[in-house]
C-alpha cells in the first residue's frame, strides 16, 4: 500500500471512528495534517487540516464530509454503515498493535451487544475471554480467533464491490 493508500485508509477510519464518537475531532484534524503530508491536496483536506484543537470539536462536523467526498471517500452518518466501517477500523488498528485483542472485542461487544450481524462472533469471543478460568481454552488461542477474525474485517474492501452479473 502507497502512502497516499494508506494516508486514505487512515482518514476513512478515523471518520467512522469519530462518527460513532469513538475518537475525538482533534484525532480527525491529525489524521487529515498527516494526509497533506503524505501527499493528499484537496481544499476541503486543507481547510480541515487547519483546524485547530479548539476548533476541531466544532469545525469538524461541517468540514470532514467535505473532505472525504473531494477524496472520493464516504461519511458514514451514525447507523448501520458507520457502525461496520467503526468496527472494520477498530479492526485495523488491532491488527496495527494499538488494541489487544481483548480490548478489541470488549469495545466492539460493549459498542454493539450480541445486535450486529457483522460482530457477533466478536461478541461471543469476548463473553469467552470472561469463561477462560472455568473452561479447557486458553487466552492464547481466544486472542488466534480474535486476529483472524479481524483479518477478515480489515480485509473487506471499504467500497462494495459492483454486483457482476454474468449473461446467461
Amino acid at each position: 500500500m502507497t502512502s497516499t493508500e494508506a494516508a486514505m485508509t487512515a482518514l476513512q477510519d478515523h471518520a467512522a471512528l469519530w462518527s460513532m464518537g469513538e475518537i475525538r475531532a482533534s484525532d480527525v484534524v491529525d489524521v487529515a495534517c498527516d494526509a497533506l503530508v503524505a501527499g493528499l491536496d484537496t481544499p476541503g483536506l486543507r481547510i480541515l487540516a487547519a483546524c485547530t484543537r479548539a476548533e476541531a470539536d466544532y469545525d469538524v462536523h461541517d468540514l470532514l464530509p467535505a473532505a472525504l467526498d473531494e477524496l472520493g471517500l464516504t461519511f458514514h452518518p451514525v447507523g448501520s454503515a458507520g457502525q461496520e466501517a467503526a468496527t472494520r477500523a477498530f479492526a485495523r488498528r488491532m491488527l496495527a498493535g494499538e488494541l489487544t485483542p481483548r480490548e478489541f472485542t470488549f469495545r466492539i461487544h460493549e459498542r454493539h451487544g450480541h445486535e450486529l450481524t457483522l460482530t457477533e462472533r466478536l461478541a461471543e469471543l469476548d463473553d469467552e475471554y470472561d469463561i477462560l478460568d472455568y473452561g479447557d481454552r486458553t487466552v492464547d488461542q481466544v486472542d488466534a480467533e480474535v486476529t483472524a477474525e479481524a483479518r477478515r474485517l480489515a480485509a473487506h474492501p471499504t467500497v462494495p464491490a459492483e454486483p457482476t452479473d454474468s449473461p446467461s
